[in-house]
């Protein structure tokens, strides 16, 4: 980081720390991972800001506040398997591959898909598996995980999840109206059904199904 963006950083840090999300790991895999690589140019100056930002195919990478909160809920562990519904820039996958075992991320964009890998393959990250694919369903094959996370709203709660998460695992969504605002929820599987934990209010789009055929 130069000197403008490590002050950028702190301001970040600040932040996190009045909310008392104070994780060091987490916090150290963020420093790690080079935010403004993941951002285009012309958007680079908000990289560490709270707010969204544009990126390729009509997409945004959300402001990096609501990430460390997402990222925070999910409780990430070393052995952790990881399905990520929705890769956009690939910025967050990145920073789950440094507090987990291995992330399957998916996103409808093939555009972004290939973005998100040839980022990965820079720095080296090596525990990630980027695919174009429908989410919608998650990936069931490919389960138990033992945290899911998506970037995208539902309009009720995602109950046909719970059997692609392992015992004891975490599941962070949104739940709310397509038009409007939801709630951002820390979802801990408990037997064959989830414990509840909103913990912000988002407007996302809804989950799409199908991938894009163009772009």
């Amino acid at each position: 980081m130069d000197e403008a963006e490590r002050e950028k950083f702190a301001g970040f840090l600040l932040r996190m720390r009045g909310a008392g999300l104070d994780r060091r790991d987490l916090i150290a895999a963020i420093e790690a991972t080079p935010r403004t690589s993941f951002v285009p140019s012309q958007w680079r100056a908000d990289a560490w800001s709270d707010r969204s930002v544009p990126i390729e195919c009509g997409e945004t990478i959300e402001g990096i506040d609501l990430q460390m909160q997402a990222l925070a809920a999910l409780d990430l562990q070393p052995g952790c398997r990881v399905l990520e519904i929705g890769t956009g820039s690939g910025y967050t996958a990145a920073v789950m591959a440094r507090l987990s075992a291995r992330v399957l991320t998916l996103d409808r964009y093939k555009t972004l898909v290939e973005l998100a890998r040839q980022r990965h393959e820079a720095l080296g990250i090596s525990n990630i598996i980027v695919r174009q694919a429908d989410g919608t369903l998650g990936a069931p094959a490919e389960g138990p995980f033992d945290r899911i996370i998506v970037w995208a709203s539902y309009e009720e709660l995602p109950r046909s999840f719970v059997d692609q998460i392992s015992t004891g695992g975490v599941m962070v969504a949104a739940v709310g109206p397509a038009e409007g605002t939801q709630v951002m929820e820390k979802l801990a599987k408990l037997g064959s059904r989830f414990e509840r934990t909103p913990f912000a209010q988002v407007r996302f789009q809804p989950m799409a199904s199908g991938v894009a055929a163009a772009i």
